[in-house]
């Protein structure tokens, strides 16, 4: 329902609690707004949801998904991939964007996925963030959308700048905007956050320009302007 409009200085004043169902809000809104939000990234298993988040970094997901079917279908396993002749590699991943650095990191995880962990994708955040050309990021997306585990926040772009624009955080750093977002929102919904986020970044809450007028959050938004 529709409540007063919070202004800035409220909203950073607010208590945890306050915080917290203001976000349960954001999200009970944002799922009826956005109720097919899921992983753009297309995939069947968690190799090759962790590849084509490691081909992502500075790259669309768009053109990550025009990529990946050629990919996935040369390389299908670790021990594939940890075989691949580098040079193939960067052909195949040369329009995703700093190719050779995606290139290496790809041959470099399939060789850790075979000689640490049998081949497989672990399931633990620990042993992801150790793997060649993955973070904190790129393993609570694998972890979150290959695993349904809920560890963490994925805080990408949109979701750093429309969470700061909510005053849910006013951190600019990743770690610490996912820190301050794993404070206020449920933790079973921590994975679907960032998607919703996403979509509303794309959809509605644009960079550039964000749509105020045809907002569902312009009430429970403090930066919202008409």
């Amino acid at each position: 329902m529709a409540r007063r409009r919070l202004t800035p200085s409220a909203a950073r004043r607010e208590s945890k609690k306050a915080r917290r169902a203001r976000s349960e809000e954001i999200l009970a809104r944002l799922k009826r707004e956005y109720p097919d939000s899921r992983c753009a990234l297309n995939h069947d298993n968690p190799l090759q949801l962790l590849m084509a988040t490691i081909l992502s970094a500075q790259c669309t997901d768009k053109r990550v998904n025009m990529v990946t079917p050629e990919l996935f279908a040369r390389f299908p396993t670790a021990a594939d991939l940890a075989a691949a002749e580098l040079g193939e590699l960067e052909e195949l991943v040369r329009t995703t964007g700093f190719f050779r650095n995606k290139a290496r990191s790809l041959k470099g995880l399939g060789q850790a996925l075979v000689d640490e962990h049998g081949g497989e994708v672990p399931s633990e955040m620990g042993a992801l963030v150790r793997l060649p050309g993955t973070g904190r990021k790129t393993a609570n997306v694998v972890l979150g959308n290959a695993f349904g585990i809920d560890e963490g926040v994925v805080v990408d772009t949109h979701v750093g700048r429309i969470s700061r624009l909510l005053v849910l955080t006013e951190e600019k750093d990743p770690v610490k905007v996912e820190r301050d977002l794993m404070a206020v929102v449920p933790k079973s919904d921590w994975t679907l956050w960032a998607h919703l986020l996403i979509d509303h970044g794309r959809a509605v809450c644009k960079a550039r320009r964000p749509d105020c007028g045809a907002c569902v959050l312009a009430d429970l938004c403090p930066s919202a302007t008409f």
